[in-house]
C-alpha cells in the first residue's frame, strides 16, 4: 500500500494542473467531443424522473422488477443491442444485531447529534480526524416520508427469491473480445425515490448506453452497459455477475464466429451518487443548498486491491479526460474506493468508481443529508446539481471513448 501511495503523490505531482500547462482543448473536429456534445442535460433529467417514478426501487419488490422492465424497455428504444438479463437468488442474511439507521423527514435539521471536531473515522474509506462531521444510517421508519403516494409506492417489503441485473453491449468492430464494463446500481431505499442514490448514477450509464448505441458510433472495443441490482443488501448483484460470468471471459462462441458472449475485461467503471456536493454539515446541524465553490467528480480506486497500481492509471486517465472535455466541474483522484459495486471487481480488473464526493471522507462522514432519507427525490435537486452528474457523464464517456477508439463513421 506505502508504495502505491507513494507512487499516486508521485503522479499526481508530476501531473500537478499548476505544474504543467492545461490540456488542450479538442479539436474542432474530433469525433470524441462531437460524442460528448450529445449528452443533454434534460434527457439526463428525464431519465432519473422515469427511474422515481417506481419509488425507492428496494429489491425485492414489485416495484424494483417494473423499474428492471422500464430500464430494458428504454436501453432497447436507444437501439443498444443484445440486452439480456443475468438471474440469481438473495436470500436476506441472518442478522447480527443492532437497527436499522435513523432518518429525516425533510427541513434542515437531522435527528442525530452532531459530532464535535476530533472524533477518529477509521476503515477502508478513509478517516476524518477534524471538522464537523454527521452519523448517517438508513431510514426505516415510513412516517419520516410526508408524501404519501410516495410513501404508499415504497410500502410493499422486500420478499427473498429471484433477483436480476440488466445490460447491454456495444460490440467493438475490430476487438470484440475485450471488453470495459461501465456500471451503477439501480436499487435503493430510505422511503424516498432514490434519486441521487442511485438513479443519478443509472441514469447516466444509460445515457451513455443511448450515446454509444447511436448507428454512426464505433469502437474497436466493446463496452458494456450494466445496471446492478442488490447493491444496497452487499453488492450481490455485481458479485453475482462475478461469478457467474468471470470464466468465461474471452472465449469466442461458437467457435470461429468472432462472436464473444463475455469479453476479457479490462476494466470496470462504477457510478454511485453523482450529483450532491454541497460540503460539510454546518455545526448548528444545517446544510449548504448550493453546491460547495470546490465541488467535482471524485474518481476514486482502492489502493489495497490486487490491481491498484493500474486502477491508479484508470482513474488519472479519466481524470485528464475530464479537462479536455467536461464543461463546469473537475475531476480529483483518490486510492479510497469503498461501499459500491466496482468492489466486487477490484481484485480481478482494475476497478474505478466515480461519484459526487469522497466515499470513506465525505459520505461516510454525513456531508450529504439526502443518503438513505426520504428527502433523496428529484424535487430536492437543483439543475447545478444534476450538472454536477452529467460532467461525471462527460467523463466517463471521453474517457471509455478514449480506451475503445471510438469514432464517428
Amino acid at each position: 500500500m506505502k508504495r502505491i501511495l507513494m507512487g499516486l503523490a508521485a503522479l499526481a505531482a508530476a501531473t500537478s494542473l499548476d505544474a504543467q500547462q492545461p490540456a488542450a482543448p479538442a479539436p474542432a473536429n474530433d469525433p470524441i467531443k462531437t460524442l460528448v456534445s450529445r449528452l443533454d442535460l434534460e434527457k439526463y433529467k428525464a431519465t432519473i424522473k422515469g427511474l422515481t417514478a417506481f419509488g425507492d426501487r428496494r429489491q425485492g419488490t414489485e416495484r424494483n422488477r417494473k423499474a428492471i422492465d422500464w430500464i430494458e424497455a428504454q436501453l432497447k428504444s436507444y437501439g443498444c443491442a443484445n440486452v439480456e438479463r443475468l438471474t440469481y437468488e438473495y436470500k436476506t442474511p441472518a442478522r447480527q444485531g443492532g437497527g436499522g439507521g435513523g432518518g429525516q423527514a425533510g427541513g434542515q435539521k437531522p435527528p442525530d447529534p452532531i459530532i464535535a471536531s476530533g472524533e477518529v473515522r477509521s476503515g477502508p474509506g478513509g478517516s476524518r480526524y477534524r471538522g464537523t462531521t454527521r452519523r448517517t444510517g438508513v431510514n426505516n421508519d415510513p412516517l419520516r416520508q410526508p408524501d404519501e403516494k410516495l410513501r404508499a409506492l415504497n410500502m410493499e417489503e422486500a420478499r427473498d427469491g429471484p433477483r436480476q441485473d440488466v445490460y447491454c453491449t456495444k460490440v467493438g468492430a475490430t476487438r470484440p473480445d475485450e471488453m470495459y464494463i461501465v456500471g451503477a446500481h439501480m436499487d435503493g431505499h430510505g422511503w424516498g425515490e432514490a434519486a441521487n442514490d442511485n438513479g443519478s448514477g443509472t441514469a447516466l450509464v444509460m445515457e451513455l448506453a443511448r450515446v454509444f448505441s447511436m448507428p454512426d458510433v464505433v469502437t474497436d472495443r466493446t463496452i458494456r452497459f450494466a445496471l446492478w441490482n442488490n447493491e444496497e443488501t452487499g453488492l450481490n448483484g455485481a458479485r453475482a455477475y462475478v461469478e457467474q460470468r468471470e470464466k468465461l471471459q474471452g472465449k469466442e462462441e461458437p467457435a470461429g464466429s468472432g462472436r464473444y458472449p463475455e469479453p476479457k475485461w479490462l476494466g470496470m467503471i462504477q457510478h454511485d451518487m453523482m450529483m450532491w456536493d454541497h460540503g460539510m454539515p454546518r455545526a448548528d446541524g444545517t446544510w449548504n443548498p448550493e453546491q460547495r465553490p470546490e465541488a467535482d467528480v471524485n474518481i476514486e480506486f482502492q489502493s489495497q486491491s490486487k490491481h491498484a497500481e493500474a486502477a491508479m492509471k484508470l482513474a488519472f486517465h479519466f481524470r485528464y479526460a475530464n479537462e479536455k472535455y467536461a464543461t463546469d466541474y473537475p475531476a480529483a483522484v483518490g486510492p479510497h474506493m469503498t461501499n459500491t459495486d466496482s468492489g466486487a471487481f477490484q481484485d480481478i480488473v482494475p476497478a474505478i468508481s466515480l461519484r459526487e464526493n469522497e466515499r470513506g471522507m465525505h459520505t461516510g462522514a454525513g456531508w450529504n443529508p439526502t443518503w438513505h432519507q426520504p428527502i433523496d427525490v428529484f424535487a430536492t435537486f437543483s439543475d447545478k446539481d444534476f450538472r454536477l452528474g452529467l460532467n461525471a457523464a462527460q467523463t466517463t464517456l471521453s474517457g471509455v471513448a478514449q480506451l475503445t477508439n471510438a469514432r464517428l463513421k
